[in-house]
């Protein structure tokens, strides 16, 4: 990119690309949103796939004074064809959350999805069901605060942000919030494949738990706790328990297996989904994470494990940093990780990371009885780019993956 200090974050595929009919998707232009610069890019890597060009940049300018928003965050294509992408903050980094809309053909910046007085007090991640008309989006935190790395003096002032919101697509109006507990900061959100399901699942990062939300009686809207990761006493950390941080969660394309991301921690989780009951635990690995055996960090109580894992060396590099965004084949037997976050918080919790470089892993999934294996033959050492080392984040199938298929 030709700007520093951008912190490209989630990407995403034009509506041009096609992304709610899988049979003529193209994907010729990946949108490519900057979290702390508020600059759009769109790169073209459909001409050429292994020399893709910048061919249209939207400056911070623009989004500032046409939208009143910031911090732009993740991407998604509408089933009228535009572009939407959420935002975490306003122009002077104070909490707001809601959405801009791009032009699905031409890529010019429109303005706001939502009416402005309904814009939430912090925004993140969001999805979309177009059959039953609603889109769901978490809360993130204030950039501003945020900004400065994880500080505990910022819980329960509101700087984590606490709401699920459930939103009228064709409207373009909210309809229900749900407060999932203070400093609970719900992240990534998914739907169910399944363009006829009426459910979908969010994780919650510093509370350690996911919720599943789902439709009842009169289009209403309802959620539950699934899943609770408990924290772990510990020593030597920057508090003395240390909460599951899930910061990623997706849901393969047949809708049988959950995953989460734990990047404090550091594993990975595999689980099982089905009807009427919760999601049960199958799978997990440890790829990194605060809790090595051998680190500064001690684990004095423990309601999961007899033992801090060990590091894990691929290909004689030994791998720092926790896992963090997460990519799915379609065919659900790739999972592909790696552990940059946030810049901020990277170089505050995994400094060795940030001098090294962050890498990408392939994670084996067996999709029949469930399980997870790291491939010990597959590294890429974002440590060795020419002009690194980099710290890698979002990760993108051209022929489509497991958070780029949404169904009309």
């Amino acid at each position: 990119m030709p700007n520093l200090k951008d912190e490209l974050h989630c990407s995403g595929w034009s509506s041009g690309c096609g992304c709610f009919d899988a049979g003529s998707a193209r994907r010729n232009k990946l949108v490519l949103p900057c979290l702390i610069s508020s600059r759009i890019y769109v790169v073209d890597v459909g001409s050429q796939c292994r020399a893709p060009k910048l061919c249209k940049t939207i400056e911070p300018v623009d989004v500032f004074w046409k939208c009143n928003k910031g911090y732009l965050a993740v991407t998604h294509s509408l089933p009228n064809g535009d572009v939407l992408i959420a935002n975490t903050g306003d122009p002077a980094g104070n909490g707001k959350g809601g959405f801009v809309v791009l032009d699905g053909e031409s890529l010019e910046l429109k303005g706001n999805w939502e009416n402005e007085c309904e814009a939430p007090p912090t925004g993140y991640d969001f999805w979309l069901q177009p059959r039953h008309n609603v889109l769901v989006s978490s809360a993130g935190a204030v950039p501003r605060r945020a900004g400065r790395g994880f500080n505990p003096d910022d819980l329960k002032k509101g700087v984590f942000g606490r709401r699920l919101n459930v939103w009228n697509l064709s409207c373009r109006s909210l309809t229900q919030c749900f407060d999932l507990g203070e400093d609970s900061l719900p992240l990534s959100v998914r739907f169910l494949h399944n363009p006829d399901a009426a459910e979908g699942y969010v994780a919650c990062a510093l509370s350690g738990v996911t919720y599943r939300f789902y439709k009842c009686e009169r289009d209403n809207w309802a959620v539950e706790e699934v899943i609770r990761i408990p924290p772990k006493e510990v020593s030597g950390w920057i508090m003395p328990k240390m909460p599951a941080f899930t910061v990623d969660l997706l849901i393969s394309p047949d809708d049988r297996f959950l995953y989460l991301s734990n990047w404090i921690h550091g594993d990975i989780r595999q689980y099982e989904l089905s009807k009427n009951c919760k999601p049960r635990l199958v799978g997990q690995v440890f790829v990194g994470g605060s809790i090595l055996r051998g680190g500064p960090v001690t684990v004095c109580r423990d309601e999961e494990l007899k033992c801090q894992p060990e590091p894990l060396v691929i290909k004689c590099k030994r791998i720092y940093g926790g896992p963090s965004k997460l990519q799915l084949s379609l065919d659900g037997r790739r999972l592909y990780v790696t552990n940059s976050f946030y810049s901020t918080w990277d170089k505050q919790f995994y400094p060795t990371m940030v001098r090294e470089g962050s890498v990408m892993l392939q994670i084996d999934v067996d999709t029949e009885k469930g399980g997870l294996a790291v491939n010990k033959n597959f590294l890429v050492d974002f440590g060795k780019e020419p002009n690194g080392p980099c710290l890698a984040h979002d990760i993108r199938f051209p022929g489509g993956d497991a958070t780029s298929e949404i169904l009309p």
